[in-house]
């Protein structure tokens, strides 16, 4: 530890995965010289599983404890996962660091099949997520979907016990833990991810001039220019946890492509849409199309989603 300073304490859901990415951090803050220990909690969204998270909060389920620790200053920093995180913080709070990115792409795992479009016919598919399920069900309006909660372990162990045909996971997941599974990587021409997927933030105490000094060296310009263009469509539009939305921004040199999607949750109907322009202005690109979505009728889906259809028990 560096001679006078504060041990730091990292906050972190409880799963094994959080855990991972809470201890990718430590690590590096470790060999900056660092003292850092790391509080498991448990979130909302950890503890109610039998629900669709649209039924009971949204994407906040999964932060809200953390970042109540964070702002009683029981914690020092919160690792979460990009895409669990609202695109507005608490006052007070603010994202400090967003290091670089794993593959941002889903992986389609199953029993047999290794594509969506060889899967048989009525076959059931696991997902928690409107996205994947909207875009799913538009490819293969014959597929069954049927709601998927737990964690990456969990999710494997109920496809391999047959209660679903196959399942969708983030592929970023499972390459930070080394699982292998059959299956394939979807493209993202076949799956638009979520937002921020794959992505991780650090968030910390607006005032804390220390933390922030410690965690700057870890921040990936590149992939935060992504992700701030990603989530400045996600606010553009509006949406939240229940409509099914998408988007990746890609860098290329200084130009920035961001490419979205708003559909039902039936799969009946999706508006895509993609723009590209200077990497300087993430904000204003994500914001210039979502108001191309809306003008397109994506007001209407997102509208639709707020209740949306029941999907089948497991």
């Amino acid at each position: 530890m560096t001679g006078g300073a504060r041990q730091l304490v990292i906050g972190s859901r409880a799963s094994r995965l959080a855990l991972w990415q809470a201890g990718w951090i430590r690590g590096r803050l470790e060999a900056a010289g660092r003292g850092v220990r790391i509080e498991a909690m448990r979130t909302a969204g950890d503890a109610i599983l039998d629900r669709p998270l649209a039924s009971f909060g949204g994407k906040g389920v999964f932060v809200r404890e953390i970042e109540e620790a964070l702002l009683d200053g029981r914690i020092d920093l919160a690792v979460h996962s990009l895409k669990d995180l609202p695109t507005e913080q608490p006052p007070g709070l603010v994202i400090a660091c967003i290091p670089e990115r794993e593959d941002p792409r889903d992986f389609l795992a199953s029993s047999g099949a290794v594509a969506l479009d060889d899967l048989r016919p009525e076959a059931v598919v696991g997902t928690g997520s409107p996205r994947r399920a909207c875009q799913i069900r538009s490819r293969r309006p014959d597929l069954r979907i049927r709601d998927l909660r737990g964690n990456v372990e969990t999710r494997i162990a109920k496809l391999k016990r047959g209660d679903y045909d196959a399942i969708v996971l983030a592929l970023a997941g499972m390459r930070r833990l080394e699982i292998q599974e059959q299956g394939r990587i979807l493209e993202l021409d076949e799956m638009l991810p979520a937002v921020g997927q794959g992505a991780l933030a650090v968030e910390i105490r607006a005032a804390d001039a220390d933390a922030r000094a410690a965690i700057a060296p870890l921040h990936h310009p590149a992939t935060a220019v992504a992700v701030l263009a990603e989530r400045a469509f996600l606010t553009g539009l509006g949406g939240g946890c229940q409509a099914p939305i998408a988007a990746i921004g890609t860098l290329h040199g200084d130009r920035l492509r961001l490419r979205g999607l708003v559909g039902d949750p039936a799969g009946s109907r999706m508006i895509r849409g993609q723009t590209e322009g200077p990497a300087t202005d993430p904000q204003g690109l994500g914001r210039a199309l979502a108001e191309r979505l809306l003008s397109q009728g994506a007001a209407d889906l997102i509208a639709g989603a707020a209740a949306p259809p029941p999907s089948e028990g497991p």
